[in-house]
């Protein structure tokens, strides 16, 4: 068994183009999708439109939750999805089994919008979580191989009863700023778009993350000229300047 996993493109078409490309180069037919599919301030249309003609297994991020639930009151350049695309969103669930063997969710299993890999201290600082919080956060989920998003840092966690999970990092958006639960900043340290590719072998679950250059700069510019600052720089550079 051997598939892709993406998450996180936030309407970063020209990225999920390049990451379908090199997912078709390595050999890999299986995609699975984790969520956060088009908010932001790039393509949305386009990227939902190559999103919806792929037809990968998709769960619902927190960002597109947040969309259809503001369906009838949402500003440029998400007046430019028509109602197939927010039907698409609608229609995705918030986790799902993969294949009987692999369980996907976009934060934590029960929280769309939890850090589950990595948790922020008090001054800030983003930081692998703790093991005993993992593991209670996967309590009662028999995969072998959980699969969340919705950080955008790549990270790998084998749990100490042999069960892997995995965020596979951001497709469209290496960095961010937010707020919550203090202010702090998300950098890869890379512009590039970021995936896995996830083989289930004799010796357990093969992970290999891949970082795949693209033309950033023209999404980073289009951040730009739409408003956000803090997305033009992560796009440019991988960090938030």
């Amino acid at each position: 068994m051997k598939f892709a996993a993406i998450a996180d493109v936030h309407g970063n078409a020209a990225a999920l183009e390049t990451v379908l490309a090199d997912i078709a180069d390595q050999g890999v037919t299986e995609v699975v999708n984790l969520g956060d599919h088009v908010s932001g301030p790039l393509e949305p249309r386009r990227t939902a439109d190559l999103l919806m003609k792929c037809d990968f297994p998709s769960i619902l991020g927190n960002q597109d939750r947040v969309l259809v639930e503001k369906r009838a009151n949402l500003g440029r350049p998400f007046t430019w999805l028509d109602d197939s695309h927010m039907d698409w969103l609608a229609h995705q669930p918030a986790t799902r089994l993969y294949r009987d063997t692999v369980f996907l969710c976009h934060g934590t299993p029960g929280d769309d919008e939890a850090y589950w890999l990595d948790h922020v201290t008090g001054d800030g600082t983003v930081a692998l979580a703790p093991i005993e919080a993992i593991e209670a956060e996967a309590s009662g989920i028999a995969a072998s191989l959980i699969l969340c998003g919705h950080t955008h840092l790549p990270r790998v966690v084998r749990l100490r009863d042999g069960r892997v999970v995995v965020n596979p990092g951001s497709v469209g958006l290496p960095g961010y700023r937010w707020d919550v639960p203090v202010d702090h900043v998300v950098e890869a340290g890379t512009p590039d778009a970021c995936y896995a590719i996830l083989e289930r072998t004799t010796g357990g679950w093969s992970v290999t993350v891949r970082y795949v250059p693209y033309d950033n700069m023209r999404m980073a510019e289009l951040a730009a000229r739409n408003g956000n600052p803090v997305w033009a720089s992560a796009l440019a550079t991988g960090w938030v300047r």
